[in-house]
């Protein structure tokens, strides 16, 4: 009897020994647990690919239920881990201020600028967006979460994610054929946080900003592979000036986020430096640096909510104010450096960010020896409660007034006049003639026949861009269609550069100063706004009506 009981012992602890080497669990039960969530998150996403806006697109639709596959995947298979090993994978709440109310700041930018973004009746690209951004929130949460278990760790559960994608979505996005890539710009996004780490002050934090470390490095390729026009990237960056007074909008809603997390002393100093820069630039060159505004809406933008992410750039006062002026001399560099290569130059405000996150540690270091509390902090400690963000936002305030009280800001620019580009192009003043050919074709792109005339004179004297006979014909059949008279002798005659003033249609279009089309404005309102951009003939319309 006992030599039996040891032979069954023996092949009890034998039997216990396999199924833990097969990985077979004595309990067939499967317990879902906290991977409740992922998987629903995962079948919302899965919902929203039968959705009619994203069964719109073949490409987007499958784009959809690739990433839901592809998450479900991975969710299952760290279920059947889990249920193996008796691992249990939980999650930290945490609901923290600078995500929540970062991500309601940048709603407002979505409403606001999309609101006015209307390219035809009816169609506002930022809306019509809304369910995109929504997938990729979806995706953005089961992908961390996944991430962090597959990594052993726990995920704090909170806003994170949102103001990551939000972020992102502000400054670019694929097509709808091409959407597959921005589930992948996500991804990489939040790859980076999760590998790219090191220890600062006795933690361990992530390196880069998440959104930024996505949107520098697809920059990147998208440069190198001369392959933006698969984004919205130039569309997003050109059309913020849409929304009628979008420098105050910005200040202000900047005042939210500087107030609650004092990043005021970053953007502040970016905004000086990049304001600056460009004074000088246009003072010794006669024509502004940027073209149509002092510092590029866009820009203005990313300096208030791309960069000033409290986790990747230093808290001290001195160090804030050397991040925020490097941000202002990169933008400004990489800007004339991008227009060399001839990419677009937009990418300006993405690219540096990444690099400069790299940086924060040396920054800390140079000026871990310098007092820069009292440096920066003048007032004495008992001033404002000590609390001197509020000192630092006193002066932003100043700045930006005395900025949007020079004309520097919203408004009218010394860019937003043609005339003013084709005297500076007569004289040969730094990249003039470039801008000159860049604006006139926006607004030929407009439907403005004065600009296509304009743009085929130029190509058929071939003195300010290379001759080019069949450009110069698709330019002037264009102006002719548009009724421009001019235009219509143009393609007649091959050797003729007849020009006109432009017709009514055309001001509405040419004066919008990167705003909406003035097709309300009244004629003689017009005129007065035409005189004051320097068109002479409107000058004289006027004259000769009094």
């Amino acid at each position: 009897m006992a030599s039996k009981a040891k032979t069954r012992n023996i092949k009890e602890r034998s039997s216990a020994l396999t199924a833990g080497t097969t990985g077979v669990s004595p309990n067939p039960l499967v317990s879902l647990g906290n991977f409740k969530l992922p998987f629903a998150l995962t079948f919302g996403l899965g919902i929203l690919a039968l959705t009619p806006r994203i069964q719109s697109n073949e490409t987007l639709a499958w784009s959809f239920i690739a990433a839901a596959l592809f998450l479900g995947i991975w969710c299952g298979y760290l279920l059947m881990q889990s249920n193996r090993e008796g691992e249990k994978h939980t999650f930290d709440l945490s609901l923290r201020p600078q995500h929540y109310i970062q991500a309601l700041v940048q709603l407002s930018v979505y409403v606001y600028w999309g609101y006015y973004w209307e390219p035809s009746p009816g169609w506002r690209p930022v809306y019509d967006h809304t369910l995109l951004i929504l997938g990729q929130i979806i995706f953005a949460y089961v992908f961390s979460i996944l991430l962090s278990w597959s990594r052993r760790q726990n995920y704090t559960l909170g806003f994170g994610p949102i103001p990551i994608i939000f972020s992102v979505n502000l400054f670019l996005w694929f097509r709808d054929d091409w959407f597959y890539m921005q589930f992948l710009m996500i991804a990489l996004g939040f790859m980076g946080k999760e590998y790219f780490r090191w220890q600062r002050e006795g933690r361990s934090v992530h390196i880069f900003n998440p959104s930024a470390f996505a949107l520098g490095l697809f920059s990147l390729v998208l440069i190198l592979t001369n392959t933006t026009h698969l984004t919205w990237g130039q569309e997003i960056a050109s059309t913020l000036t849409l929304a009628p007074n979008i420098y105050v909008f910005l200040f202000l809603i900047g005042l939210v986020v500087m107030y609650f997390f004092a990043i005021t002393l970053v953007a502040g100093m970016a905004a000086i430096s990049l304001f600056g820069l460009s004074a000088l630039y246009s003072s010794f060159s006669g024509v502004p640096y940027f073209l149509d505004s002092e510092i590029p809406a866009a820009v203005f933008l990313g300096l208030h909510l791309l960069v000033t992410d409290p986790s990747t750039s230093p808290r001290t006062p001195l160090g804030k104010t050397f991040f925020g002026v490097l941000y202002g001399f990169g933008v400004f560099l990489l800007y004339n450096l991008l227009g060399v290569l001839g990419a677009p130059t937009f990418y300006d405000k993405l690219l540096c960010v990444p690099l400069l996150n790299l940086s924060v540690i040396a920054i800390d270091k140079a000026v871990r020896s310098i007092d820069s509390r009292n440096l920066l902090n003048v007032w004495k400690d008992n001033w404002l409660s000590g609390r001197a963000n509020l000192a630092h936002m006193f002066v932003w305030v100043i700045v930006f007034g005395s900025m949007s009280f020079l004309g520097k800001t919203d408004g009218k620019h010394t860019g937003d006049s043609l005339p003013f580009w084709q005297q500076a192009c007569d004289d040969s003043l730094p990249n003039a003639c470039e801008r000159l050919v860049q604006l006139e074709n926006t607004y030929c792109t407009d439907n403005a026949a004065w600009a296509c005339n304009e743009l085929g004179m130029l190509y058929r004297q071939g003195s300010v861009v290379p001759r080019d006979d069949a450009l110069a014909t698709s330019y002037f059949e264009q102006s002719c269609e548009l009724k421009f008279k001019a235009a219509c002798i143009n393609l007649l005659d091959s050797n003729s550069i007849a020009r006109d003033d432009p017709h009514e249609l055309d001001l509405r279009l040419l004066l919008r100063e990167g705003g909406l089309n003035l097709m309300d404005v009244p004629l003689s309102d017009l005129y007065v706004k035409a005189c004051g951009h320097n068109w002479d003939f409107a000058c004289q319309k006027i004259q000769a009506s009094l």
